[in-house]
């Protein structure tokens, strides 16, 4: 744990030094009218505070302790550095020139391909009903090709399913810590006993928390499209080496998917690009019908809390019931929310 507690502290310093080179660079985000409503300019960059925690922690750990090793190569980590580098300078030059959604999409998913070739990946899930799921059927070289394209979309939906988090203060920073927790519990547990990976999950919780500070309600910094993009890759890259604990992570994240697919489904009807940004989502309309800030986030880090835990518990059968009675739980919300809009706009 001495190692999550340095990962909070230099996680505030870190943030404290981002927030003075946002401002020193002029790189802000500035409220406007429709979706940013945070009533003044509030520094951006806040996701270099995190990815610097955590790889600094990380060199450290590999240099002068024997704590990795086990299931953790360093040419595995290494591509996972530089994947999540190139994530990092896109969100950069997102935020301060407002790069077009077609070269962000590409480089994000180049990012994900490169960790894939560096040898992140599965060969094996499990049967929710008994049994394993072998995905090494179709090879081709080194590459097990439906395995990796299971990986890639895995790692991808990750990545802007936590982007879309970061509509509101501290929700993406504070939803996405719980996921690596619920990981650090679960590789750190009898069953699975991975202490590398473990760690590591650890370490990037302590860094989310340490910047959580400064970003919950109301925000002094905030994550930045480098940020936001950095979450998700690195919870997606967890939940793939913790031994493929994919249904740990889509428990934690579950209503921000759902939330993305409804979201996704109402552009398509209405005849709405698919990547413009609106607010549809879940937290966005839960404001609107005049639920509070922090109780809306809270309400949200409750939800990722509980069926999170369900799966230091449940079995695989269970965990996708679990899944399933959150699917229908997001439909009949977003009939609710629908018909209360009607009534609100009546």
């Amino acid at each position: 744990m001495l190692y999550f507690f340095i990962a909070i502290i230099l996680s505030i310093i870190f943030t404290f030094a981002a927030r003075r080179l946002a401002l020193f660079l002029n790189i802000v985000d500035t409220p406007d009218d429709e979706r940013k409503k945070h009533g003044r300019p509030v520094p951006l960059l806040g996701g270099i505070a995190i990815f610097s925690v955590f790889w600094v922690m990380i060199g450290y750990i590999f240099c002068f302790t024997n704590l990795f090793g086990r299931n953790l190569s360093v040419d595995k980590l290494f591509w996972v550095f530089i994947g999540s580098l190139i994530l990092m300078a896109v969100g950069y030059f997102d935020d301060k020139y407002s790069l077009p959604v077609l070269p962000r999409l590409a480089l994000s998913a180049f990012a994900v391909f490169i960790v894939i070739a560096g040898g992140v990946g599965l060969e094996k899930i499990t049967n929710p009903f008994g049994g394993i799921f072998y995905l090494d059927f179709i090879r081709l070289g080194n590459w097990l090709v439906f395995a990796d394209i299971i990986v890639f979309f895995w790692i991808l939906g990750m990545i802007y399913t936590v982007k879309i988090l970061d509509g509101l203060d501290g929700l993406a920073t504070g939803i996405t810590a719980i996921g690596a927790l619920m990981i650090y519990f679960i590789a750190n547990g009898e069953r699975w006993h991975q202490p590398d990976v473990a760690l590591l999950a650890l370490i990037f919780a302590g860094a989310c928390l340490g910047f959580l500070i400064f970003n919950f309600y109301p925000a002094k910094i905030f994550l930045g499209e480098g940020g936001g993009l950095f979450l998700g890759f690195i919870l997606g890259v967890l939940s793939v080496i913790a031994g493929g604990k994919i249904a740990t992570a889509l428990l934690v994240m579950a209503i921000p998917i759902f939330d993305l697919a409804r979201v996704v489904y109402l552009r398509f009807r209405r005849g709405k690009p698919v990547g413009r940004g609106d607010r549809e989502h879940l937290h966005f309309r839960l404001l609107d019908l005049g639920f509070g800030h922090r109780k809306t986030v809270v309400a949200l880090y409750a939800f990722a809390f509980v069926f999170g835990t369900t799966t230091l518990f449940f079995q695989s059968a269970q965990k996708l019931f679990a899944l399933i009675f959150l699917g229908l739980l997001m439909l009949v919300f977003g009939i609710w929310i629908e018909k209360k809009q009607k009534i609100k706009n009546i």
